[in-house]
This record gives structure tokens, sequence and C-alpha cells, in this order.
């Protein structure tokens, strides 16, 4: 026995309804033949006779009547499962669970999910933020952002959002006592505030070093926040490397310079990331579409004309590389 077509069901169905297959056929824009051929293919794949046909009348079996009922339920629950998917065409629903980075989810991600939310009013959004790559398929997350200058292998898809830079930076405050610096490896002689998030937190990939290596740094302060580090800074209590999201406002506004900008390492990317591109639901492709775009015309994170470099307090030190 074969799985009953969905054609022959809704020939069965609407036999059993307009007692006819003369009414059906026309019902269905198809000939008599056809119809009947149709509900004879769905008894041979049931293996039960569903309908009495005589010359003038059709009758439904015991067997075809609890099969109609299921039929119609069936056919039922379709068109309502196809008419929710041509809705979610228009505006994607349900519930959105997403794993972001605790920095860029507080520092660039929250300003922006109030224009996120109004677009999609039928979606439910749940963020959370850790700077732990999380398991999505065990945890239970539909995708997730990673911030990194490569991805590690992984059965993940990945799908760039942008780029992020990385700045050096300190405060004006800082920098009136602090020795000169004028190259990279003038780093060592640096108070440095070191996130430890990282695989090798003390070490910066600044270009131009010697043989290309990260430049060796030390400091007091060492934390696995990026945001914590901003108070360290304004405080005058060192320097750092760190996303430019981090700390955009702070040098806008002049509270903290940018140091040896001819230096800087390789732009992060930012990766969207799901188990299975087969399951990447039309919400999933929302949300990185709204990050991409935001993200492309973003000041913060990668600017075509980055403000201008402010001059240390002290002769010596050099903050434009």
């Amino acid at each position: 026995m074969h799985t009953p077509n969905l054609l022959g069901l809704r020939a069965f169905r609407r036999v059993v309804e307009l007692q006819s297959f003369r009414a059906a056929a026309r019902s269905l824009e198809m000939t008599g033949g056809t119809v009947s051929k149709l509900v004879a293919q769905l008894e041979a794949d049931v293996g039960v006779r569903l309908l009495h046909r005589t010359t003038r009348s059709v009758q439904v079996s015991e067997e075809g009547q609890a099969f109609y009922a299921a039929t119609v339920r069936l056919q039922d629950d379709l068109a309502e499962a196809v008419e929710a998917a041509r809705r979610g065409l228009a505006s994607p629903t349900g519930r959105l669970r997403v794993a972001t980075p605790t920095s860029f989810g507080l520092t660039w991600l929250s300003s922006r999910m109030p224009t996120f939310m109004a677009a999609y009013p039928q979606l439910t959004l749940d963020l959370s933020l850790s700077d732990h790559f999380v398991d999505l398929v065990a945890d239970g997350f539909d995708c997730a952002i990673r911030i990194t200058t490569q991805l590690a292998d992984s059965t993940l898809v990945a799908r760039c959002l942008g780029e992020v830079q990385r700045v050096l930076v300190a405060s004006p405050q800082y920098l009136a006592n602090a020795p000169a610096l004028q190259k990279p490896q003038d780093l060592q002689h640096h108070a440095c505030l070191i996130y430890t998030q990282t695989p090798t937190p003390g070490e910066w990939p600044l270009k131009g070093t010697a043989n290309a290596s990260p430049v060796v740094v030390n400091g007091r302060y060492r934390v696995n926040s990026s945001v914590m580090l901003r108070d360290a800074l304004l405080a005058g209590q060192g320097l750092t490397l760190t996303p430019r999201f981090v700390v955009h406002d702070l040098l806008a506004s002049g509270q903290l310079l940018e140091l040896l900008p001819s230096h800087r390492p390789k732009n992060l990317q930012v990766y969207g990331v799901v188990a299975n591109p087969r399951y990447a639901s039309r919400k999933v492709k929302a949300f990185f579409d709204f990050l991409a775009l935001q993200m492309a015309t973003c000041e913060a994170l990668n600017p075509a004309n980055p403000p201008k470099q402010a001059t240390a307090p002290r002769p010596n030190t050099n903050v434009a590389g």
C-alpha cells in the first residue's frame, strides 16, 4: 500500500460533501473520470472501501466516515500551516533566541534593538549576553553572534555581517605622565589594561612590529569585560587595545585619544552563525540582514573618516603613530 496523495484526499472530501462525483468534478475543475480514478486509487492506497457507488447515489462506508473526518482535519491543518507560512514571508513571527558577546550587546547592539523590534512586531526576541561560545543546539539558540579574526573550524555555518576596527586608546590624564609612545615596542614601558577573554590576552597584534610578532604587554589590571575597562581608562589607569564600538563615544567626545593609528591590528570580523543552514529560519535571516545593514552604515565600528587624532599633552608622547 502507498501513502495517499493530497489530490486524492481532496477529491474524496468533495465527493462526500457534495454526494456526487459529477458535482465534485465541477468543484475541482476536473473531469468525472479523473475524480473517479483518484478516489479509486485512494481506496487502493488505504486498503478499504470508502464509498459505495450506485448509478443514482454515493454513500460513505463506515470506514469512509472515520477517514473523512481525519481527512478534513488534515487538510484544514495544512491550510492553516500554509497561511501561517505565507504570513511569515511578510513578517517573521515566533521566538528568536540569540547569543551575543556581552560588550557588543551592551555598547552597540542594545541601542539598535528597539528599531529591530518595531520593524518586526510579531517577533519575540530573547537575547543572551555571554563572552563564552555557547552550544547552539544543546542550549537551544537559533543563532549566535561571534566576533573574531578567524572562526574556528566547526560544523556551524557562518555569515559575515561586517567588521570592526580595534584601537589602542588612553585618556589625556594618563598620557600627561606616561612615557613616550612612538612605536608598538614602547608599550612595554606602559601600564596596559588587559582584556582576558581571548586566547592570548597579553599579546597585542599591532602592525609594523618586528618580525610581525605580537607585542607582549603587562599590566596590573586584567578583566574579562571590555566594558569595565572604560572606567579604568577614564580614571587614567592605563591604555588598552579594544574594539572601537566599546569606546566610540569616548573618542568622539575627546575623553579618550587613539594611539598609534597607523599600527592598528587586523580588523575583527562579525559573524552570524547557525547550526544548520537548512533550519535557518526567516526570523534568523531578518535579524542577520538587519545587523548587516546597521554595520555597513555605522561609524562606531569601522569609520570611513576617523576623527582627527588629538595632540597629546606631552611633546614626547606620539598619538599619531
